[in-house]
């Protein structure tokens, strides 16, 4: 599976899809296309956590004070289901393998594993 999960409004995003060979990903646009509950547990499988994918940047977090309050995974798993801003951006599945955010670190890891 060869998947990817990205914010046409975010220019990270943007410049990342245009960085990275994407041909023969399945993009997901998560603003329109919110992702399901089935699709975030497919996630979790390869992360182990919800907080993994979790956007603590986001403008949301700030304004719900989120930081300043104890989130358990339960907690996490309900903010990324209810609202798209939360999904740390662009999660890259290829295969068995995620990749989540922008780093570098995990772009660079990405560009090695697609070739």
């Amino acid at each position: 599976m060869k998947k990817v999960y990205f914010l046409q409004t975010c220019d990270t995003c943007r410049r990342i899809l245009k960085e990275v060979n994407t041909d023969g990903f399945e993009r997901q646009e998560i603003k329109a296309n919110n992702i399901t509950t089935s699709q975030l547990e497919e996630m979790y499988k390869l992360t182990g956590s919800y907080e993994a994918l979790f956007n603590k940047r986001a403008k949301l977090y700030k304004a719900m004070d989120l930081k300043n309050q104890v989130l358990s995974e339960a907690d996490y798993r309900q903010f990324l289901l209810d609202e798209y801003t939360f999904l740390k951006r662009p999660v890259f599945i290829l295969n068995d393998e995620i990749f989540i955010g922008n780093s570098k670190k995990v772009i660079e890891k990405l560009k090695e594993k697609i070739g």
